[in-house]
């Protein structure tokens, strides 16, 4: 992996983004597409990662179960232009002989798909192959100087059924983007199994969060939650700060409740 001695990031007309590299080789400057900082979350992700890289605390793993025909070429091509689609997805992070951490996006990844056949197996033995892959899958981890964060595997169990599984590391992407990302990848599927071409809307990149932060007035902020957090001389405290109810037996106390839904509302 690369390192920048110096990187800044300034507002050009129009409201995009220019990237000003120092130290760059020429073959580097051509393999990536833009360099900038990290956000204050982010950051945060970084520094705890590398704090404590045997705790997977921002590990993220996704398993689930596909059943019916799976046009297999459609289904990696649709992964591929997603990651394609998003710089975010390409992106490493360089945070040695730099001032402060930044990352990078790569203009060209490729994602990484494992594949197995575990049609010759028995389904409690394919239960325990697949928690096997899940458990050296989290004890692999991400190496955050290497992209891409994301890694796929697809097991195949059956003559029309699989075992999914996505991992990626949180520090690029994060819940509230996985429903975004699965509408899309698979509207890129079904055109890509139907033989069409799928024109989908453009998209801002990630660098330009990171832009709109850098020209927030942090001053101004803090003036205002000082105005509006006066008066408070105590933090709010927080459920897990409260001792646990218990039963005499010592075990924590529990409770069911079930409620119907018309099905109007669950659609």
């Amino acid at each position: 992996m690369p390192y920048w001695k110096r990187s800044a990031i300034e507002p050009a007309p129009g409201g995009r983004t220019t990237l000003a590299l120092d130290d760059v080789s020429m073959s580097t400057r051509k393999q990536i597409e833009a360099v900038y900082p990290l956000s204050p979350m982010q950051q945060g992700m970084l520094f705890h990662t590398l704090y404590d890289p045997e705790s997977g605390v921002y590990f993220e793993q996704l398993a689930c179960s596909l059943r019916g025909h799976l046009d297999r070429q459609a289904f990696e091509r649709a992964w591929q232009e997603t990651l394609d689609r998003h710089g975010v997805l390409r992106t490493s992070f360089a945070w040695r002989s730099v001032e402060k951490p930044v990352q990078a996006v790569h203009r060209e990844v490729r994602l990484p798909l494992v594949e197995e056949d575990w049609r010759g197996l028995a389904a409690a033995e394919q239960a325990s192959q697949l928690e096997s892959y899940l458990a050296a899958d989290r004890q692999r981890g991400f190496d955050l100087a290497k992209a891409p964060l994301i890694r796929l595997a697809l097991m195949r169990t059956g003559e029309e059924s699989y075992q999914f599984v996505w991992s990626h590391h949180h520090i690029v992407m994060d819940g509230w983007s996985l429903a975004t990302l699965l509408q899309e990848m698979f509207a890129l599927y079904d055109a890509l199994a139907d033989g069409r071409t799928l024109a989908l809307p453009p998209i801002r990149p990630y660098r330009d969060y990171i832009a709109f932060l850098q020209a927030q007035d942090m001053a101004a902020a803090e003036a205002y939650w000082r105005q509006a957090l006066a008066g408070f001389t105590t933090p709010t405290p927080l459920v897990v700060d409260h001792p646990v109810a218990q039963d005499a037996d010592g075990r924590g106390k529990v409770a069911e409740q079930e409620i119907k839904l018309p099905a109007r509302t669950t659609e």
